[in-house]
C-alpha cells in the first residue's frame, strides 16, 4: 500500500464529524471552521471528503467497524486503533460556572466536588487527570448535543460545564437572542490547548492528508479559513 504517493484515481473519503457544534461544524450548512480545514487539506492531496455527522461515540464505533474512512476531532488519548494525522486544529477547553456560585476551582481535581456536563469523549480526550476525575465523579455526564450543556448550566441543573470556549460562546449567544440577557459566568482555564488530529483507517490516507495539510498551511489558505470564522 502506498505511503506518500496518491492513488491513481481521485479518492472520496467518508469522514465522520461530530454533530452540530458551531463555529467548528454548522451541520445543516455543511460548513464550519473545522470542516472547511479538513476538506481543503484533503483536496490539496487529491482526496474529496464526504462528511457524515453523528455523536462522537457513534463515530468512533463506525471507524473501528470499517464503516468510515476517518473521523475528525480526536487524538491518541481516544484509544482508537487508527492512523493519526498531524494536529490540524486546537480547541481551547475551559470550565464554566455561573459567577453567582463563586466556585473555587484551581485545578482539575477540584472538579470532583461539582456536577459536570461535558462533551462526548471528553474523559478520553482531555488527558489522564481529567479521565481519573471523571471516572470517580458520579455527577459527571457527557452530552452528544453540545447546546444541552449551556441549557443545563443556565437552568442551574449542573454546577459546571466543560468544553471549547468558542462553542460555549456561540450557543450562549444563541440562547441570549432567544431568551434575553443571561447571568454572567466565570471561566476557569485549567487546560492547555487541545490539539486535535484526524484518525484514518489506512496509513496512506493519513500520509496524504498530512501532505495536504502542510500545503494548506504553506499557501496561506489555512489562515484565510480561520479568518472567515474569527
Amino acid at each position: 500500500m502506498p505511503v506518500l504517493a496518491l492513488p491513481a484515481n481521485n479518492v472520496v473519503l467518508q469522514i465522520g464529524f461530530g454533530s452540530n457544534k458551531p463555529p467548528y461544524i454548522f451541520e445543516a450548512e455543511r460548513r464550519g471552521l473545522e470542516l472547511d480545514i479538513v476538506v481543503a487539506a484533503a483536496r490539496r492531496a487529491g482526496m474529496e471528503v464526504r462528511p457524515f455527522f453523528a455523536p462522537m461515540e457513534r463515530l468512533q464505533s463506525m471507524l473501528q467497524q470499517g464503516r468510515l474512512d476517518g473521523i475528525a476531532t480526536t487524538n491518541p488519548y481516544s484509544g482508537l486503533t487508527a492512523y493519526f494525522s498531524q494536529p490540524y486544529l486546537e480547541y481551547h477547553n475551559v470550565v464554566v460556572a455561573l459567577a453567582q456560585r463563586q466556585l473555587t476551582i484551581r485545578d482539575i481535581s477540584d472538579l470532583q466536588r461539582y456536577s459536570i456536563s461535558s462533551f462526548q469523549r471528553a474523559r478520553q480526550l482531555l488527558g489522564p487527570s481529567f479521565e481519573a476525575m471523571a471516572n470517580a465523579n458520579t455527577r459527571y455526564r457527557e452530552e452528544g448535543d453540545q447546546k444541552v450543556r449551556n441549557r443545563l448550566l443556565y437552568a442551574g441543573r449542573v454546577d459546571t460545564i466543560v468544553g471549547d470556549w468558542r462553542i460555549i460562546s456561540h450557543f450562549t449567544q444563541e440562547m441570549s437572542a432567544e431568551q434575553g440577557s443571561l447571568p454572567p459566568v466565570t471561566v476557569y482555564h485549567l487546560f492547555a490547548p487541545t490539539p486535535y488530529q484526524m484518525a484514518f483507517r489506512y496509513a496512506w490516507q493519513r500520509d496524504n492528508f498530512d501532505r495536504g495539510l502542510a500545503l494548506l498551511r504553506q499557501s496561506g489558505a489555512y489562515r484565510e479559513i480561520e479568518a472567515r470564522y474569527d
